[in-house]
């Protein structure tokens, strides 16, 4: 049986105020079918089993709206331009052998040019990883795609989300600085490597009502 072509279904959502963007791998495959079910949204990281739009919900208070409408895109939308957030995945499209979202299950990533496109919108200055340099996690993807540039991430914080940053050229020639932010990814599958994290365990002693969304509301809401 030929592999399943896992192609990413949505154009990259950027615009000129934008100075940070959202940065994962793809979206579950149902979305590349055309598969919706009830309580996704049409948009990136519209699947209903994903976190990231109910973390940001959480932190400024949307009121969302978790349907597939037209009025559940245009709020989302709306919402990050006002908070000049864009949204720019790394992977344009991968091969499967099994239909499922599990980032280790890509294989024949391309790429998108994100380098290509961050010289295009030169307010950028800040890229969100929507998880870590686990293999083919986002931040794993985009060293692989600095490193066929000939650029490299430098750490800055090795702490929890982990923080790193790199240069590349700016106008004329002067050098533009990017920093990058691990993120824990917004997903249920990394449940159980936050059940691990010493921090999330004090927390949870602390507090048996503390969850592993609200380990994340507090992480992402300093970056956000």
């Amino acid at each position: 049986m030929a592999p399943f072509q896992h192609k990413h279904p949505y154009a990259p959502f950027l615009f000129d105020s934008a100075q940070k963007w959202i940065v994962g791998t793809l979206p579950p495959p149902r979305f590349t079918q055309g598969i919706l079910r009830p309580g996704d949204v049409d948009f990136c990281y519209g699947s209903r089993d994903g976190q990231l739009w109910p973390i940001l919900n959480q932190i400024f208070e949307l009121d969302l709206k978790f349907e597939n409408t037209d009025a559940a895109i245009a709020h989302r939308k709306n919402f990050l331009i006002q908070r000049r957030i864009g949204i720019c995945d790394i992977v344009d499209r991968a091969e499967r052998e099994h239909i499922d979202a599990s980032d280790l299950g890509m294989k024949n990533i391309e790429l998108r040019d994100l380098l290509s496109l961050l010289s295009r919108y030169p307010k950028v200055k800040q890229l969100l990883f929507t998880g870590g340099n686990s293999k083919n996690g986002p931040e794993y993807l985009f060293r692989r795609h600095l490193k066929e540039k000939g650029l490299r991430l430098e750490r800055v914080s090795d702490s929890i989300p982990r923080i790193h940053q790199f240069l590349i050229p700016g106008e004329g020639s002067a050098e533009r600085l990017i920093t990058t932010v691990s993120l824990t990814a917004p997903s249920g599958s990394a449940n159980r490597a936050v059940g691990g994290l010493p921090e999330y365990k004090a927390r949870k002693a602390a507090d048996p009502e503390y969850t592993t969304l609200d380990f994340r509301v507090a992480q992402y809401k300093r970056f956000f």
